[in-house]
């Protein structure tokens, strides 16, 4: 059964604690990535207009820092509730404008309500210090304080739980925040905006704008000197141009860029395990993630039994519309993702890989890629440099657990790592030795509130989640007092 998005939605710039129109009432067109067509039309900020969220956010500063922590963790609290009470309509709106099942948006609203529950509790455990100076005669304050007015720029493929993973430690903080959603799928992140307004949010403290000129609207608010934060999750490209404007003023960032996750797959692991492991890591968001597993090694001994259980099982999934019963795997969320997607595959072919399942885009409208799996993938291959960002999955065979530790790190990126094994001792030395900000060892999904989220490399600066989460928005000051 097809279901379709009902009841109204904000399309607006929420400004100050209100909805806003665009200067001069400028829109601009959502799609439906299953079907092509145009779903809603949202407001289209102009440079102006975005520098009047963050104005409102400066003015708001002063008064939300001198909230208490348990005014903050209530209000994060609510919003946690009332995700978890809007979920079906939430998780429509958001599969109708990205593409992905159902089920995997209720997943993703479910994810996104737990980053403000985890980071209600942080606010209250904000602490600082005392401490006798070691030559006497004095004493050491420690103090933390919010960094201030926060520019957070989400991306599309998770956009909601980007979100409220930015906004909860900003919110629990203290700090005011401005954020700027992906303009394929801004929905979810107005009806976040809608979500932390009714849960109380004082006006000001929380800003969006949708725009289709990102570097338009952005850089003037970085080189403006009015914020003192900027929280970025896209790709690596526009990170480092978004540090080179941040340097100016001396912005504190954080940033979680690209990602070309190695999947690797010893001789002694677990064939069933790893193969379900495999499916979850690539096809989680159909691919579209940075998280994804973009590189599977795969020991030559066990390569060809597991290219052919991976292609039955990626095979028999169900492409379709995301709002259909039974859908596994929707739609790529825009015509240029999916062009990536099949160049890629086409380079790799062309190159000597072999297609196991899937290789072809499927035809007709919206913008499907069929899950694929390719055997014989050369290191070479654009696919082995590029994220994929698709339903794709390529395996290619090493011999030595030496050139499985090579062959993962060399990349530019190093968010995450996946090792499967049963040996203790190789896990160990082989998740040391992997140059990446996180590993999941037998575990292909690492993303957790509770734990610390990042990379190294090229894959961004900072940490979202866990308690390192809220340290990306919080100030140390000290204050030395002298007794005599």
């Amino acid at each position: 059964m097809t279901q379709s998005v009902t009841g109204p939605a904000p399309r607006q710039l929420f400004v100050g604690g209100r909805w806003v129109d665009a200067e001069g009432g400028a829109t601009f067109p959502v799609l439906n990535p299953a079907t092509g067509e145009e779903i809603a039309q949202v407001a289209d900020a102009s440079p102006a207009d975005a520098m009047a969220a963050l104005d409102a956010a400066v003015e708001a500063q002063p008064a939300f820092a001198a909230t208490t922590a348990l005014e903050r963790h209530e209000i994060l609290m609510t919003a946690f509730r009332l995700l978890h009470e809007r979920i079906d309509e939430l998780a429509l709106l958001m599969t109708t404008e990205m593409g992905k099942p159902l089920k995997d948006s209720r997943g993703e609203i479910t994810y996104a309500a737990e980053f403000f529950r985890h980071f209600a509790a942080e606010a209250l455990r904000i602490d600082g210090g005392y401490q006798v100076a070691p030559q006497g005669g004095s004493r050491f304050l420690v103090a933390r304080q919010p960094v201030g007015p926060s520019l957070l720029i989400t991306p599309w493929k998770f956009p909601m739980a980007m979100g409220t993973r930015k906004l909860g430690p900003a919110i629990a903080a203290g700090c005011t925040s401005v954020v700027k959603p992906a303009h394929q799928t801004p929905l979810s992140m107005l009806a976040l905006m809608d979500v932390l307004r009714e849960a109380g949010v004082p006006d000001g403290v929380v800003n969006c704008f949708t725009a289709t000129d990102a570097g338009g609207t952005m850089e003037p608010l970085i080189r403006s000197g009015k914020a003192r934060k900027l929280s970025f999750t896209g790709s690596t490209r526009v990170g480092r141009i978004l540090l080179e404007q941040c340097s100016e003023k001396v912005l504190r960032t954080s940033m979680e860029l690209g990602g070309n996750a190695p999947f690797v797959v010893f001789e002694d692991a677990d064939l069933a395990e790893a193969v379900a492991g495999a499916l979850q890591a690539k096809m989680r968001n159909m691919g579209e993630a940075c998280t994804a597993a973009n590189r599977i090694y795969v020991h030559d001994s066990l390569i060809e039994e597991f290219g052919t259980r991976l292609a039955e099982r990626m095979g028999a999934l169900t492409v379709g519309d995301g709002t259909h019963d039974g859908v596994d795997v929707g739609p790529l969320v825009d015509e240029a993702g999916l062009e990536k997607v099949s160049s890629l595959v086409a380079d790799a072919v062309g190159r000597g890989a072999t297609v196991l399942t899937g290789g072809e885009r499927v035809e007709g409208p919206g913008f499907f890629y069929p899950p694929t799996v390719l055997t014989g993938v050369p290191t070479d291959a654009r696919m082995a440099r590029e994220e994929i960002f698709g339903p794709v999955a390529p395996l290619t065979p090493f011999s030595t657990e030496e050139e499985a530790v090579r062959l993962a790190n060399d990349t530019e990126f190093g968010l995450v790592s996946y090792v499967f094994t049963n040996d203790l001792r190789r896990a160990l030395r082989v998740a040391e030795a992997l140059e990446s900000g996180m590993v999941g060892l037998n575990q292909a999904v690492v993303s957790n509130p509770y734990a610390p989220f990042g990379g190294i490399k090229q894959s961004g600066l900072g940490r979202e989640g866990g308690a390192e989460g809220i340290e990306e928005f919080l100030e140390t000051k000290y204050v030395g007092i002298a007794l005599s």
